[in-house]
């Protein structure tokens, strides 16, 4: 039984049936991201009242939390992209993880400009060299040096091999962006805004549309990622094609 729902698992692998099903998914997955986020920035920007000692700018963490949330899971989910290339040498996981790529950069340099905008009034200045920002900053160049390398290897196994490397080490600097301030105590990053913690968690009020927000975040990048993978399997499709035609 278990082989059998493996063995049904790793046919999504091939990309005739992972057009099929993303195709069947991405209206689906982007209404709902559309929708989450929507409602979610409406009732955190609008209808939640200021802090009492933040005040508005409090309200930056609509933006702030999903993002930086996805900067760092964006990266966890290519590391095991990556990896399902390697050890099973699908072309649709590599291909993947370089789709995710592009979404990653952009959540990390949201997340890095709403956290100065959020820090400078609360700090009094746009940056500080804590260990969750600096680690943070790290992950940002290696997002930058991840979608480098795709570009700059014109063979795409052995760009999905060394770019799998640089996946695993980068995966040190996106567990230190989100667990820094549980290792240094010194930072001025505040603790964790969702815990298992009730008494670490941001008040009710701000607490549940920041979850609408993390859904809505969610969804557009399994839309996002959907899109472009998509695009990716259309693209090596269409090298290959031309290639046949040169070799006829």
């Amino acid at each position: 039984m278990e082989q059998r729902a493996s063995a049904s698992l790793w046919e999504w692998a091939n990309p005739v049936k992972f057009l099929r099903l993303s195709g069947w998914l991405l209206p689906w997955v982007s209404w709902g991201a559309a929708i989450c986020l929507a409602v979610g920035l409406v009732w955190g920007f609008f209808f939640t009242p200021d802090d009492f000692r933040q005040g508005s700018t409090v309200k930056i963490i609509y933006l702030h939390v999903p993002a930086a949330l996805m900067a760092i899971n964006i990266w966890i989910m290519m590391l095991a992209a990556s990896l399902v290339w390697v050890i099973r040498r699908h072309h649709v996981s590599a291909l993947a993880a370089k789709a995710a790529a592009p979404i990653g950069v952009v959540m990390t340099l949201i997340a890095l400009i709403t956290g100065a905008f959020w820090g400078q009034p609360m700090w009094g200045t746009w940056w500080a060299w804590d260990p969750r920002l600096t680690s943070f900053l790290i992950l940002f160049l290696f997002y930058l040096g991840y979608v480098a390398l795709w570009e700059a290897i014109e063979n795409p196994d052995t760009a999905a091999d060394l770019t799998a490397v640089l996946c695993l080490v980068g995966s040190v600097f996106a567990l230190l962006s989100r667990y820094a301030v549980l290792f240094w105590n010194q930072g001025l990053h505040q603790g964790a805004s969702l815990s298992l913690d009730a008494e670490e968690n941001v008040h009710d009020v701000f607490y549940l549309p920041l979850l609408v927000c993390i859904a809505g975040f969610v969804l557009l990048f399994v839309a996002l990622l959907l899109l472009r993978t998509r695009t990716e399997i259309r693209a090596r499709r269409l090298k290959a094609l031309m290639a046949r035609e040169r070799m006829a």
